[in-house]
């Protein structure tokens, strides 16, 4: 801790052990790392003070927690002065909780915030457990919150924020204490999935199969990334009738296939890559840039007068729209640079100038006997569910080779923006049914859990039985919840890559090898061969 920052919670941290320097390998600052401490530690002793009182938090209480720990995700925010405004929202729930304890000199426990450097300097397998906690309910409350966004809550959910921080703080707890929180956070985040898939589904509808082009038709045009629905219909609202088009950047794809907001004429088409790729793509394209949430780098210069921020995200010196979604500014942007002069094809990685998204699970069950049909028949003799975060560390072409060489009678299903290593591939289809099945966002690995699940009820056998192998690609604290919850269904012989966590102690990793069988990525070709054996 003579460092001056310590950071080890997504897949790129430094040497494969920890961020310890002036700024972490994702831009974050020293003083921002110390501000997402400072909050996460007020947030601890929130917690504190509402332990075995959960009933009196209130809805502000629940949001502020939300937004506290969705702040202090992988490229979210960077901004001192909202990390300070969060941290004295925090302590204003608090006082409001506890007055009187405000007024008292002695340590009773109640009113004092956790130092987080007890945390990064504690026992490795202490740290690990609390680590994977921490970082599990960091994931977690963003889906909360772009639930809540929407209107949903869940008050089970909103009540194990409460109780996982407070655990985070216990200094006397060990495994025997932590592990049962550890896999109850896995347990919780799957009502989270749920609660986020109806939110959606309900608002929005139910996603259905779409084409998506890769090209920039001419004339002024917006490019929104991150995963906020909402910003993205008040957008759509705001931007109709006005000349300009709507492209959708990374974890934004999979919105084309939902039918309010793939009715819109002028949302077109996705523009770019994966998050790691945008400072490149970004750098000289003559339209704004709207982040709804995580997955903003620092800006470069070149672009950085047409980045516009909202929601959760923010960034020293950007036009950041507040809670009104007021979207004036950056129509205003669009319509001053003017867009392309001619239609721009920007192709996937592999070449390719379409994709297709839309397979959510009602789509999917909705051909449920067609697919245990063409099992049956040995049209269809595996199923990979290769998803995950991309990111920019070497390795992750893995994930490209590997889909390449998935057999013709298999399907892929896959989520989140790991897919853009190889869904602009053609593989063809079977029995009518595409090879490649984009399932959605992260959260959506709810639909293939469900899925997962239909088809083991279909064949009466477990998931483990099934002809189903799971290769997963993270990199930030989304991706650990999501492992949490497979694990919480007792889900086996899962491949992890491009590297494990910094975090995960080796006493933690034996026991998730011994009780699930995690295992690292290899190659492509071994760990086809185990997969298909």
């Amino acid at each position: 801790m003579e460092n001056k920052m310590f950071c080890f919670q997504c897949e790129q941290t430094a040497g494969c052990q920890g961020c310890m320097g002036a700024a972490g390998v994702c831009g974050k600052k020293a003083d921002i790392a110390e501000l997402q401490d400072r909050l996460t530690g007020a947030l601890i002793g929130l917690a504190r003070a509402v332990e075995g009182n959960e009933d009196r938090a209130s809805a502000t209480m629940d949001r502020v927690v939300l937004e506290g720990l969705f702040a202090t995700i992988t490229n979210v925010n960077f901004d001192s002065d909202s990390l300070n405004l969060l941290i004295q929202r925090v302590e204003g729930e608090k006082k409001s909780l506890i007055p009187l304890c405000y007024e008292c000199d002695t340590a009773c426990g109640k009113n004092g915030d956790y130092d987080m450097r007890r945390l990064w300097t504690a026992n490795e397998d202490v740290r690990s457990l609390k680590s994977l906690i921490l970082f599990g309910i960091r994931g977690m409350a963003a889906y909360a919150y772009h639930a809540a966004v929407l209107g949903y809550a869940d008050q089970d959910v909103n009540k194990f924020f409460y109780k996982a921080l407070f655990a985070i703080g216990m200094e006397d707890w060990g495994m025997e204490e932590l592990l049962p929180v550890v896999m109850e956070v896995g347990k919780v985040n799957l009502a989270c999935m749920a609660l986020l898939d109806r939110a959606n589904t309900e608002t929005y509808g139910n996603p259905v199969p779409t084409e998506v082009s890769l090209t920039v038709e001419k004339g002024p045009f917006i490019v929104i990334s991150g995963h906020d629905l909402y910003d993205l219909k008040q957008l759509l609202e705001q931007t109709e009738g006005k000349g300009i088009n709507i492209y959708t950047h990374g974890e934004m794809l999979p919105a084309h296939g939902y039918p309010e907001l793939k009715k819109y004429s002028h949302l077109k088409g996705n523009f770019g890559t994966a998050w790691q790729n945008q400072q490149k793509e970004f750098s000289d394209i003559p339209a704004p840039i709207l982040f709804t949430t995580n997955c903003l780098m620092p800006p470069k210069k070149s672009y950085a007068d047409r980045v516009f921020t909202t929601a959760a995200v923010s960034y020293p010196e950007l036009v950041h729209i507040g809670e009104e979604k007021d979207f004036s500014a950056v129509i205003k942007k669009a319509l001053e640079l003017g867009g392309y002069q001619e239609d721009t094809t920007f192709t996937g990685i592999n070449g390719g100038e379409k994709v297709m998204t839309g397979f959510a699970h009602h789509t999917v069950l909705s051909v449920a006997g067609q697919v245990v049909e063409a099992v049956r028949a040995g049209a269809i003799k595996h199923f990979f569910l290769v998803g995950g975060c991309d990111g920019a560390k070497p390795g992750r072409n893995y994930y490209t080779e590997f889909v390449k060489q998935t057999p013709a009678d298999s399907i892929v299903l896959t989520l989140a923006c790991g897919k853009y290593r190889f869904n602009d591939l053609n593989l063809g289809t079977i029995n009518g049914l595409p090879r490649i099945m984009d399932m959605g966002q992260c959260n959506d690995a709810y639909s293939a859990i469900k899925v997962a699940l239909a088809l083991s009820e279909a064949f009466q056998c477990g998931v483990n039985e099934l002809p189903l192998s799971i290769v997963l690609s993270w990199y930030e604290q989304k991706a650990v919840c999501i492992l949490l919850t497979l694990l919480h269904l007792g889900i086996h012989n899962i491949r992890l890559g491009p590297s494990l966590p910094a975090f995960i102690s080796p006493n933690v990793l034996k026991f998730l090898i011994e009780q699930y069988h995690i295992a690292p990525i290899s190659t492509p070709d071994a760990d086809m061969a185990v997969m298909l054996a």
